[in-house]
């Protein structure tokens, strides 16, 4: 299997993020950044305002004060450049796993891996034409995680990435991860845990 074409260069800036939930303030002054070949683990105790961070990055959220800009992107906003992975996996239960992939490559544009490969990269072709309300926590997890490789996209957004992995699965993730970054992609991940990225650095928020 040939492997994709490199990510063009990109460079996220975060200048002087606050951000206020129902009046109250969870973090302020915070400034990063994130370029491509680059993994940041973003760490902090719960309620710091970790998946809040990246609810602003995908546009979901307006910060309180400060800004985000995207170096090398033409103007195109880092959303429609960014594959987010919540705590919710977003899947439909009705639709077989390989019908839930082939709806997000068709919805995201830039084809990756067809649904089929991208669940054999997870260990998961067995799958392939189940509905996804059949599949136990770790394996919707893991259909989940496949849309990353569906459609190219250079940023990962990922909140908890290894949350209802084993370890033979987390392994996995680590290692697609990698290919990720080398690929000139960049990956900003809210974890308690080790993302299994030797050299990714880490960004902790809240006191």
């Amino acid at each position: 299997m040939s492997e994709p074409h490199r990510f063009a260069p990109l460079r996220l800036r975060a200048s002087g993020l606050a951000c206020r939930r129902g009046g109250r303030l969870i973090f302020e002054d915070l400034s990063f950044a994130l370029a491509g070949g680059e993994a940041l683990a973003l760490t902090g105790r719960n309620g710091a305002g970790k998946s809040s961070l990246i609810a602003m990055l995908c546009g979901r959220l307006r910060p309180a004060a400060g800004e985000v800009a995207l170096d090398g992107a033409d103007d195109a906003p880092l959303a429609e450049l960014s594959h987010l992975v919540g705590h919710r996996d977003g899947l439909k239960t009705a639709l077989t796993a390989q019908d839930n992939l082939g709806f997000a490559q068709d919805c995201l544009g830039d084809p990756g891996l067809t649904p089929l490969a991208a669940l054999e990269r997870v260990g998961l072709p067995h799958v392939a034409a189940l509905p996804v309300g059949y599949l136990s926590a770790g394996q919707r997890r893991r259909v989940a995680l496949a849309r990353l490789l569906v459609a190219r996209r250079p940023f990962w957004l990922l909140d908890e990435p290894m949350s209802a992995l084993d370890l033979a699965a987390q392994a996995m993730l680590s290692g697609l991860m990698q290919e990720h970054c080398r690929m000139g992609g960049a990956i900003l991940a809210a974890t308690h845990g080790p993302l299994g990225l030797a050299e990714a650095r880490e960004l902790r928020i809240g006191a």
